[in-house]
């Protein structure tokens, strides 16, 4: 846990910029009659019934101190899928960047054994010395801010039927330029001291 608030705490650098990651689902679900459209004195209404469509997976990058979030909708999250995104971020949103700190679960496949599942072993070697790696402890995903940013996402975006990947994908790319428009940033105030105090429980008794 001190480790990652320690991250949180460094300064803006652009050289290794704080880059905080993590994954989500959402059940695609069609309707099946056509809701009735809002008119005076009556809110939108849909009917009960609906068809399940498939699930829609959620990659979220979020840089903090520049508020800028990156979004990914995919078929699956396995481990080339995560190495696939990882990639993305390294290449096409950071490319002169020389390394990036990344805050991230300790999910199985958040590993740079993935890069290696999915590239040759020179690229997943190049890749991975680009990596600086923090994982949050096990039951402190409220440490992750792009688990937070997600559920910025799920509230504003999502939280209505979604038919298909394609209107997925649309919404989603649609709140995130919204967002980055506004420079969203995460200023976190929680430190290390603070732990201390407000989560002395979680600390071994000598």
């Amino acid at each position: 846990m001190e480790d990652v608030l320690e991250v949180y705490h460094r300064p803006y650098d652009p050289q290794c910029p704080v880059v905080c990651m993590d994954e989500s689902s959402k059940q695609l679900s069609q309707e099946v009659r056509p809701p009735l459209p809002a008119r005076p004195g009556k809110v939108r209404r849909e009917d009960s019934q609906w068809k399940r469509n498939g699930v829609a997976d959620l990659f979220m990058f979020v840089e903090p101190l520049q508020g800028r979030r990156f979004v990914s909708v995919t078929e699956k999250r396995e481990a080339v899928d995560w190495a696939r995104q990882v990639k993305e971020l390294l290449t096409v949103h950071y490319p002169d960047a020389p390394k990036v700190c990344l805050v991230m679960d300790n999910l199985n496949t958040h590993d740079v054994s993935s890069l290696y599942k999915a590239f040759g072993a020179e690229e997943a070697r190049s890749l991975a010395k680009r990596l600086e790696i923090h994982y949050t402890p096990k039951h402190g995903s409220w440490l992750n801010i792009a688990e937070c940013e997600l559920s910025v996402l799920c509230r504003q975006c999502l939280e209505r039927r979604i038919p298909d990947m394609e209107t997925m994908r649309k919404e989603v790319m649609r709140w995130a330029c919204d967002r980055n428009n506004q420079t969203q940033r995460v200023d976190w105030q929680f430190t290390t001291a603070d732990a201390r105090i407000k989560l002395k429980h979680l600390y071994p008794k000598h």
